[in-house]
């Protein structure tokens, strides 16, 4: 239920920025207005909505999700910053309020760790599935080094075995070492 609600979540909280983005590059000319209206450079109106559209699709698909999290975080309290600072008015007080709660739900966007249905989930459990595959492949040739001591060390009590096939039998199984028994 858990991964279910958070990709529903970061469904909800990219259909946002995507919005916001797309109505930021159709009316550039708008965006640029009250960018400079705050005296913010205008030209910022197209990386603005493009950065908006991006992020938002990359929460969609789980890209990178935490690191984009974060950075809508820092872009939605920027903007309460410099677009919603009249907190006397309470229209403003209240889209600043609605910037920083959104900031927060990213916040824990970021901090989430079940992201199934996500290109960042695929490559977490195939690294893990990549580091148990190779603790395996460590741990078998452990166990074969450890037989073959065993193995020599049974025939040197036996005293079936000269000293010349001690000396062989030791060099077969010390290649591959890189560590001790």
């Amino acid at each position: 239920m858990t991964a279910l609600l958070g990709f529903f979540g970061r469904l909800l909280i990219a259909v946002l920025f995507i919005v916001s983005g797309v109505n930021k590059l159709a009316d550039i000319g708008g965006t640029q207005a009250m960018i400079a209206s705050v005296g913010l450079p205008g030209w910022l109106a197209v990386p603005t909505g493009l950065f908006e559209v991006i992020a938002g699709l990359a929460l969609v698909f789980g890209v990178l999700t935490r690191l984009f999290a974060l950075l809508l975080a820092g872009f939605c309290l920027a903007a309460a910053f410099f677009f919603h600072n009249d907190l006397l008015d309470p229209m403003q007080a209240a889209m600043a309020l609605k910037n920083v709660a959104i900031a927060g739900g990213l916040l824990c966007l970021c901090a989430l760790d079940t992201l199934r249905w996500s290109y960042d989930g695929l490559r977490y459990r195939r690294r893990l599935e990549q580091e148990e595959i190779a603790e395996r492949e460590r741990l078998h040739d452990r166990e074969i080094r450890a037989a073959r001591a065993e193995g020599l060390a049974a025939a040197v009590r036996s005293r079936d075995v000269s000293r010349s096939e001690i000396q062989g039998r030791t060099a077969v199984a010390d290649v591959g070492r890189d560590e001790p028994i």
